[in-house]
């Protein structure tokens, strides 16, 4: 038996502060910012917002939403990519912005997609066929950007993997 080995990595643009991102996205991280204030979080208290830039130049700002039964809330990042489905569904999400307005005043802790939202926004990108950005970043310190949802979501589940037209086996 042979045994074979491939190492899988994530390149992250790190930026000091976000005054050192482009303007645009300098914007766009802002825009998450704001939306947090509107987040409905009275079971953990973590504010999480989201904005997302259409390939049209849209930008569309959402936050996350909680429900005592806490399987019904939903993420930020997930609120804005089904609105952006919902709303605009012939037009791909370019760049996605995270970030929290939650936690200490010197918190520099990093704010990340989780795995669902990471499986929600590879949907739409294979969807559209183009590369999704994502900027992220706690309530202050450094800003991480990734290239493509691939590098927080590699060997992501895809259209590929199911046999279209077929119901799923029981």
């Amino acid at each position: 038996m042979t045994i074979h080995y491939h190492r899988l990595e994530t390149l992250l643009e790190i930026y000091d502060q976000p005054a050192d991102l482009p303007v645009e996205d300098q914007a766009l991280l802002e825009r998450a910012r704001a939306a947090a204030v509107n987040s409905y979080s009275p079971y953990s208290n973590f504010k999480v917002g989201a904005a997302a830039r259409l390939a049209t130049g849209q930008v569309l700002s959402g936050s996350n939403q909680e429900n005592i039964a806490y399987p019904s809330g939903l993420c930020a990042e997930s609120i804005i990519m089904f609105a952006a489905g919902a709303e605009y569904p012939n037009d791909a999400v370019v760049t996605l912005a995270v970030t929290t307005i939650s936690g200490p005043e010197d918190s520099q802790e990093l704010v990340t997609p989780c795995g669902v939202c990471r499986q929600v926004i590879a949907e739409y990108r294979n969807r559209h066929g183009h590369p999704i950005r994502i900027i992220m970043q706690g309530k202050q310190g450094p800003v991480y950007v990734v290239a493509d949802i691939q590098g927080l979501l590699p060997l992501m589940f895809e259209n590929a993997t199911v046999k279209k037209n077929e119901p799923a086996a029981l």
